[in-house]
């Protein structure tokens, strides 16, 4: 059984930063997803079993996400934080790069980033 666990979620103002991890109980393709209050869960970015990474168009720019092989941990920096990026961030696993973006089988508890304005 895959297991995810996040953490580094909490408040920042706008315009600030914050780096969320997730720490996976071995090696995936690994994703971040989000889902902000009345929305529906929506892609950020994967890491493929190679560590290359994906975005969402909109956030490309501002979020990155990488991988400590070490540590089995993966990490989504993020950049310019605005009110819209309010949201469960959840952590996602998958046993191929393609279904990590679209269906991931394993999924972490989330954890919540409030940007202030």
């Amino acid at each position: 059984q895959v297991q995810l666990v996040e953490s580094g979620g909490g408040l920042v103002q706008a315009g600030g930063s914050l780096r969320i991890s997730c720490a996976a109980s071995g090696r995936y393709p690994m994703g971040w997803f989000r889902q902000a209050p009345g929305k529906e869960r929506e892609f950020v970015a994967a890491i493929t079993w190679t560590d290359g990474t994906t975005y969402a168009d909109s956030l490309k720019g501002r979020f990155t996400i990488s991988r400590d092989s070490a540590k089995n941990t993966v990490y989504l920096q993020m950049n310019g934080l605005q009110s819209e990026d309010t949201a469960v961030y959840y952590c996602a696993a998958a046993n191929s790069n393609y279904d990590v973006q679209v269906r991931p089988r394993y999924w972490g508890q989330g954890t919540q980033v409030t940007v202030s304005s």
